[in-house]
C-alpha cells in the first residue's frame, strides 16, 4: 500500500538506498499514520488525498476541512439507513420462516416475487 499510496501522490517519493531499500523519516511515518487513521474513518482515497494537501496547507480553512468530512458523514448516515432498512426487512423475514421441514418459505417467496417486473 504504500508505494501504491507513492504512486497516487499521498506520499513524497522518500530516498532509498543503494540497495534500493526504502528510508522513512518520522514525517514520513506520521503521513502514513494520518492516511490509516483516515482509511479507518472510510474516507475514499480522493478525499484523502484532499485532507493530505489541506493537512500541509497551512493556510487552509477549516471550512473546507469540515466540507469534506461533513459529506462524508452524510455517506455514511445514508448508507447506514440503507443498511438499517435492509436489516430490518431481513429479520423480518427470518421471524416470518418457521425454519423447518416444510417447503414453504417466506424468505424465498419474497425474493422471488421482488424479481418480478413491475
Amino acid at each position: 500500500m504504500v508505494r501504491h499510496y507513492e504512486t497516487l501522490g499521498l506520499l513524497p517519493a522518500v530516498s532509498r538506498t543503494d540497495a534500493g531499500y526504502r528510508l522513512y523519516g518520522d514525517a514520513d511515518v506520521h503521513s502514513l499514520r494520518f492516511i490509516k487513521r483516515a482509511r479507518d474513518l472510510g474516507f475514499s482515497i480522493d478525499e484523502i488525498q484532499q485532507l493530505v494537501g489541506l493537512w500541509h496547507d497551512r493556510s487552509r480553512s477549516s471550512a473546507a476541512v469540515k466540507r469534506i468530512a461533513r459529506t462524508h458523514l452524510d455517506d455514511l448516515d445514508r448508507r447506514i439507513a440503507e443498511l438499517q432498512a435492509m436489516r430490518g426487512t431481513l429479520a423480518h423475514l427470518v421471524h416470518g420462516c418457521r425454519g423447518d421441514h416444510r417447503p414453504d418459505c417466506p424468505i424465498l417467496e419474497d425474493l422471488a416475487r421482488s424479481g418480478l417486473p413491475r
